[in-house]
């Protein structure tokens, strides 16, 4: 391909004033036979473009490096942010365990009160009643006791009275005996020996009988005391 003198002139000024030349496949089809200035343009725009291809290959290698590189980082930040998900799923899972397990423990501690609660009304109830139990068991041991002293009061008095019986019975009948001795005028000298004799046994049996009665009756009262 060949150019006209005005546009090589254009292109070596732009190229000398901009730094701006021809590139790629174009340099191989110029013809510069009849130019030896024009072709030395075409020479110096094949190492510009050839320096310009081997920047851009190293540019492209480096773009391609870093993209590697960024690939490498995105994988691994994949493979963190699995992890991360991972590890905020097992904590969300513990957290959830934790809350379950807590729950359990604080119903537990709720049962545990409760049935404490409840022992110590029951224990509570169970004093009470041990408490009643003692206070009727002391009423009926009292009641025991007063009833006990009744009977043995009525009985004391039923055996004063009837002993007394006896003995005014007998009193009475020697005495009747001794005065009718004296009215049909017969030896009283026998029947007034044995009414004295009688008389002083039945009073000292008397006295004994009561004497007996009360020690006993005084003797229960020191052991009570």
């Amino acid at each position: 391909m060949k150019l006209n003198k005005e546009t090589k002139e254009e292109l070596i000024n732009l190229l000398e004033k901009k730094n701006i030349g021809l590139e790629g496949n174009i340099l191989k089809i110029i013809d510069t036979s009849d130019d030896s200035d024009f072709a030395k343009y075409v020479e110096n725009c094949k190492e510009k473009d050839k320096e310009t291809r081997k920047k851009r290959l190293e540019i492209t290698k480096q773009v391609q490096e870093k993209n590697k590189e960024l690939l490498e980082v995105n994988a691994e930040n994949q493979r963190i942010m699995s992890e991360l998900q991972l590890t905020f799923k097992e904590v969300e899972d513990a957290k959830i365990t934790f809350e379950v397990q807590n729950r359990e423990l604080i119903a537990w501690k709720q049962d545990n009160e409760r049935i404490s609660l409840e022992l110590q009304q029951e224990m509570a109830k169970s004093e009470l009643a041990r408490i009643g139990a003692e206070e009727a068991k002391t009423m009926a041991i009292n009641d025991l006791d007063v009833l006990q002293k009744k009977t043995q009061t009525e009985l004391i008095g039923n055996i004063v009275k009837i002993a007394l019986g006896v003995i005014i019975s007998i009193g009475v009948i020697t005495t009747f005996m001794y005065i009718l001795a004296l009215v049909i005028n017969k030896d009283t000298q026998m029947i007034g020996s044995t009414w004295s004799n009688m008389l002083g046994i039945l009073l000292t049996n008397a006295f004994s009988i009561i004497g007996t009665i009360m020690g006993v009756k005084y003797s229960g009262k020191d052991k009570e005391g």
